[in-house]
């Protein structure tokens, strides 16, 4: 999760985007209680808080903190109060419900029916590479050419899977458990099926990498966090079980920052490839780091608030956020009931195309239709962007090169906004309870006292003053949100891919609120001051309707075949 305090710093004035429904009237019995919008508090102006308050507070919940955590929490606790009066102010009409599960219906949009899945053509690849650094480089879809004509076998790309992890780790800190006995006996049972003319599909005998919030049998599933740095698992998760199915080899179990914050864990921080004195960004940082480095073809990281794009955009690799819900959770950490998903961390969006086709899915039923198809006229696709004309910054040039890439290749992009008319900055809050409900024992018991970082912007501290979000401020935040989820079905309503810029605006908050899907691809690399030989990376993200990641996949493969940021390699690997 990125820093929530520079997030929201960052986030500017935004236009006006689609119109809301009319605020329906409260019935006439209850009309009088509504105060109005700016109404001062019932019982007058509000009192500066001190720590006593915060520890008579903590009486009232039977909950004890030391003075040192109520110092700590103290400015949080004042800060947020702001954020609750936005919220009771934008109290919703009686008739919007909570999203406390995230109902996606509640946006007005149809899941689509079921239908095909993804379709990419294999490449004639038949020679396997002199150098196995190209080998380690290669696509998913050209190692499964290579894996059928017999220039390779699963084995011989598990073993160079383990050795280039074994020989980069101690650079990058990326691993935390390698599964080899596990995985080797994988890939020769992959080699027998495919001479017995057994075919699981396009990811069988391809190696992947699995973030360590994803209960896997042979390793601690650690969540990268001290407390739990022995739990023992024994089970798959779904998207383990779905992989395994596909054909696809676990090697190992990947970092993650300290209960998916960030990319500090208990073995230390995870570097990024490009640049090693620098943070691989998180919470998916070991994905993000193998995948960049070439240690795997693809991993699957997760996302609450930005862990699959903020890794991408450094690591510089291709993020896969999905419609949430659409892949299971099951068998992962809790973070966010709401707001957790999980997502594939590749080199391209064609790699991305063929790891979620395998993992997406209800647990029952059929999935809505993937119908992903790199060679789809661009034509029929409808697109819009928020990324300014304006700012002379790197970044800002970079995307704005993206966009002329896409008029170039035939698409006109509409000038479009995001919904502004709401306090969307202060529904962070929900994030905060439930991460703190989810790790309310350990707080508790004191064993965040355990994690590695211990400042402000950490979960130690977030998961104290998150006690002291009230339950009706909670609820009717989710109302608010289901609002947001119809101001977004709105907009998304006229189109098919909306591109973005991946940081600097309200983007990523609301999208991981509403749940709709996101690819971000790199779009850059700018010099590193005092290094010749390193980069850094810049990505921009395209945005499709709920169940609609097939367009924003489609967009983004039209992108990389026209630009080679996607193929460019870090000097770590």
């Amino acid at each position: 999760m990125p820093d929530r305090r520079r997030f929201l710093a960052s986030v500017g004035a935004l236009a006006v985007g689609a119109a809301l429904p009319a605020s329906a009237a409260l019935p006439a019995p209850l009309d009088a209680h509504r105060l109005g919008p700016g109404a001062p508090p019932p019982n007058g102006p509000r009192p500066d808080l001190t720590v006593d308050q915060l520890e008579a507070a903590e009486a009232v919940q039977g909950l004890s903190f030391t003075p040192e955590d109520r110092a700590l929490m103290l400015d949080d606790v004042v800060e947020r109060l702001e954020s609750l009066e936005a919220i009771r102010e934008a109290e919703p009409p009686n008739s919007v419900p909570p999203a406390l599960t995230l109902d996606l219906s509640l946006s007005g949009d149809e899941r689509p029916g079921p239908g095909l899945g993804a379709v990419v053509p294999r490449p004639d690849v038949r020679q396997r590479p002199a150098d196995d650094r190209d080998l380690a480089f290669a696509s998913i879809p050209e190692l499964g050419a290579l894996l059928r004509s017999g220039a390779v076998t699963s084995v011989e790309l598990t073993e160079l899977a383990l050795r280039r992890l074994r020989a980069f780790d101690p650079t990058l800190q990326a691993v935390v458990s390698y599964l080899e006995d596990r995985a080797l006996e994988t890939a020769r049972a992959r080699d027998r099926e495919l001479a017995a003319g057994v075919d699981r599909g396009p990811l069988h005998g391809i190696p992947y990498g699995a973030k360590d919030l994803l209960a896997a049998r042979g390793a601690p599933t650690t969540w990268g966090a001290e407390p739990y740095r022995d739990q023992a698992i024994d089970e798959d998760a779904v998207v383990v079980r779905r992989l395994e199915a596909a054909g696809a080899v676990l090697v190992a179990k990947l970092t993650l920052g300290a209960l998916a914050w960030g990319d500090v864990w208990f073995g230390g921080t995870t570097k990024n490839p490009w640049n090693p004195d620098q943070g691989a960004s998180g919470s998916s940082a070991g994905p993000g780091a193998a995948v960049a480095a070439g240690l795997v073809p693809f991993a699957i990281g997760s996302e609450t608030l930005g862990s699959i794009v903020s890794p991408s955009t450094r690591n510089g690799v291709t993020g896969l956020r999905p419609t949430f819900g659409r892949v299971p959770t099951d068998g992962a950490m809790a973070l966010s009931w709401s707001m957790d998903k999980l997502g594939p961390m590749t080199r391209s969006a064609v790699d991305a195309a063929l790891v979620f086709d395998a993992i997406r899915g209800p647990l029952t039923g059929e999935d809505a239709a993937f119908p992903f198809r790199p060679d789809t006229p661009l034509a029929d696709l409808r697109v819009g962007t928020i990324v300014p004309d304006e700012g002379d910054d790197e970044g800002a040039e970079a995307d704005r090169a993206t966009v002329a890439v896409l008029r170039r290749l035939g698409v006109e992009p509409v000038r479009v906004a995001l919904p502004d008319d709401l306090p969307v900055d202060a529904l962070s809050l929900i994030l905060e309870a439930e991460a703190a409900a989810a790790f309310d024992g350990l707080t508790r018991s004191r064993g965040t006292d355990r994690l590695v970082r211990q400042e402000r912007n950490a979960w130690p501290n977030v998961f104290r003053h998150a006690r002291h979000i009230p339950a009706v401020e909670y609820i009717n935040a989710n109302r608010i949100r289901t609002q947001l989820m119809r101001a977004m079905a709105g907009l998304m309503s006229r189109l098919d891919v909306l591109v973005t810029p991946s940081f600097g605006n309200a983007g990523l908050l609301i999208t991981n609120l509403t749940g709709h899907p996101a690819v971000a691809i790199p779009n850059g690399l700018f010099p590193v001051e005092g290094f010749e030989d390193r980069r850094q990376p810049h990505s921009i993200t395209f945005l499709g309707p709920l169940w609609g990641e097939h367009h924003a996949l489609r967009l983004a493969h039209a992108v990389q075949e026209a630009t080679d940021w996607h193929r460019q390699r870090p000097s770590v690997s």
